[in-house]
């Protein structure tokens, strides 16, 4: 005889299935019990798990609603529901539920910390903050929370917070995900480096190890390895991003159809990246390119975001879709090149192009390293910035740019006001090094030749951008400690873009930082006519400055050692005829040589738009491509 199966075997059945990652079994067992017991509620909300987990969002949501009409008063059903709104970007449902969870039960840590997750992606930090503070008064032995609390202290330049949460959380669990990474990234932001170089030998085994330590952009900051930095983007891209959503069909290039490229961003608007690229938008050939602009960055009407948006055929404001929709969209709009202009940088969006929302997909300017994934196909750079032994730590094939990758705005405005160096807070007769780069960027073996100079070269000052409080006193002691008079380091205080451009002529010679070197801030150097000096190492970052300088007509202002730097710098500062011819030189380079040609800098990017899109129509694999000199002017 037949034994029968009772519905707690079956029950316990799904659950093994489910556990075991079998979901297509445990869906049919969960199912089976419904037959009998349509108002199950349990069965209902584990197969609304399951469901999930099968991408079936919609059925999904059925049994989570079904689950909460059987019994109202269960918080698992609407925190479960508000979870798999969460995890399909309807972020206005799932806070809805996440507070319907919080009323049923005030003390539930998973729906706290999640809505503050939300909070956090919408860059609603002080909501966010509030939210984790609460978590961790119901568990204050949570890391998780801390570490999240700490990344919105972050953003909102409450660095010293950020560093306390992040070292709370490390003493509970030094293990978690990406926390080492911001641990010491929160240390070096406030000049904390006592073990700064311990810390970094330490990071880089882990990284080497494939552990999820830090974050690409963190890779970025600290390290002077294309190695590492691949290593990092790899694994960060593997975890987080796992779709590749190949188009099936080729979209082939009609007769007189114009190519559609498509730009994302968060910073279409003052922000470095905005003053940097406005210029294409004015300058790109409409007869022959279609230029859309999606924009999911905060909502500004400053003149950046009023230029870009007035000078292409569609400015799209996505800042409420979710990542599929925004592929979608781009899909149904039949983008040709969708070119990503943050990569792994803060506000990206980089699962649209996971979700492949373009038939190329291409890398620029915002991220300066390999996004690690097998969905970008091209980046953009020169023969500067990836030589061709470091094409082996790029996913992507290489679009080299004749002259340089960075594009510049050759309309920028210099106000016309002469400032004095005592309207500056600076001395009269000093010689002023500066460096306008973010303080970040910062390192220590670069400050340390930094202040080298300053005992070197008498009567010679800092003159640099000021950071948040901590740094600033830290940057004070460090100063002391190298034997060199704190007064010496002078903060320059923050001006709208054109007095920023007008006061460089109060400086004698920009000193770059390294390993992560200027890009907008070198630029605007040059453009105000003051000489940068860099420092060259092996990662794209590292090279920034040195491909700028090679546009510029200045190879003598480029390095290739912490000792050639610091040489440079003093035979400068006490050549004063050397430096004025330099200076000189600067001023006719600007608008003889290809840096600030924006014009000339268009036409080959498009160029290498024509390229790359003929190579798909052809059916070709993307390769590394070389765009000639051209000569518009």
């Amino acid at each position: 005889m037949k034994k029968k199966i009772t519905v707690e075997k079956i029950f316990s059945l799904a659950v093994k299935s489910y556990q075991e990652k079998k979901f297509h079994i445990a869906e049919k067992s969960y199912k089976e019990i419904l037959k009998k017991y349509p108002n199950h509620a349990n069965t209902l909300v584990n197969l609304g798990m399951t469901l999930k987990q099968l991408e079936k969002y919609k059925e999904a949501i059925d049994c989570y609603k079904r689950s909460i009409y059987i019994n109202p008063k269960n918080a698992n059903s609407y925190y479960n529901l508000a979870n798999l709104y969460n995890n399909i970007d309807k972020f206005d449902e799932a806070i809805n539920f996440y507070k319907k969870t919080i009323q049923i039960n005030p003390n539930f840590l998973g729906a706290y910390n999640n809505l503050g997750n939300i909070f956090k992606n919408l860059n609603e930090y002080k909501r966010a903050k509030k939210c984790y503070n609460k978590a961790i008064q119901i568990d204050p032995n949570n890391a998780i929370i801390y570490y999240n609390l700490g990344l919105s202290c972050n953003e909102v330049g409450e660095i010293a917070l950020a560093y306390k949460c992040f070292s709370q959380a490390f003493n509970i669990n030094p293990n978690l995900d990406y926390l080492f990474g911001s641990l010491i990234q929160s240390k070096h932001c406030m000049v904390e480096w006592k073990s700064f170089e311990k810390d970094l030998e330490k990071l880089s085994d882990k990284i080497l190890k494939k552990n999820r330590v830090c974050t690409p952009w963190q890779s970025l900051l600290f390290f002077n390895s294309s190695n590492l930095q691949s290593i990092t983007a790899q694994t960060f891209v593997k975890e987080k991003y796992s779709n590749n959503n190949k188009l099936t069909s080729i979209i082939i290039k009609k007769p007189n159809k114009k190519i559609r490229i498509g730009y994302y961003s968060a910073d279409f608007r003052n922000h470095a990246v905005g003053q940097l690229i406005v210029g294409l938008f004015e300058l790109h050939d409409k007869s022959n390119f279609e230029i859309f602009c999606f924009y999911f960055g905060p909502d500004v009407n400053d003149d950046i975001h009023k230029r870009i948006s007035n000078n292409v055929d569609k400015f799209i404001n996505v800042r409420l879709k979710n990542e599929k929709e925004i592929a979608e969209l781009s899909r149904n709009l039949q983008i040709d090149i969708a070119v990503d202009l943050m990569g792994h940088t803060k506000r990206n969006r980089f699962k649209i192009f996971a979700e492949r929302c373009a038939t190329l997909q291409v890398s620029y300017i915002g991220y300066l390293g390999t996004q690690g994934s097998k969905f970008i196909d091209y980046i953009i750079a020169d023969k500067t910035t990836i030589p061709e032994k470091n094409q082996k730590y790029f996913s992507e094939k290489i679009i080299y740019m004749p002259d340089t990758f960075l594009i510049s705005d050759s309309s920028k405005k210099i106000s016309e006001k002469t400032f004095t160096r005592e309207e500056l807070g600076l001395p009269k007769e000093a010689f002023v090094f500066c460096c306008f780069n973010q303080l970040f960027k910062l390192s220590p073996e670069i400050f340390n030749i930094w202040m080298n100079l300053l005992k070197s070269i008498n009567n010679s000052v800092l003159w640099i951008l000021p950071q948040n409080e901590s740094a600033a006193n830290n940057l004070y002691k460090e100063a002391t400690l190298r034997n060199v008079d704190p007064k010496r380091i002078i903060f320059a205080k923050y001006m709208k873009m054109s007095d920023h451009l007008a006061r460089h002529k109060a400086a004698d010679l920009f000193i770059d930082t390294f390993p992560f070197t200027a890009a907008t801030a070198a630029s605007d150097a040059l453009w105000a006519g003051l000489p940068v000096l860099t420092r060259v190492g092996e990662s794209f970052v590292s090279r920034v400055a040195a491909s700028l300088l090679n546009a510029m007509g200045l190879p003598e202002l480029i390095t290739y050692t912490n000792k050639e730097y610091e040489k440079k710098a003093i035979d400068l500062a006490n050549n004063t005829k050397m430096l004025s011819e330099i200076k000189k030189k600067v001023k006719i380079n600007k608008s003889t040589k290809p840096l600030f040609n924006t014009k000339l800098f268009t036409s080959n990017l498009e160029m290498a738009y024509l390229k790359i899109y003929e190579k798909y129509v052809d059916n070709k694999k993307p390769s590394n491509i070389e765009i000639k000199k051209n000569t518009v002017n």
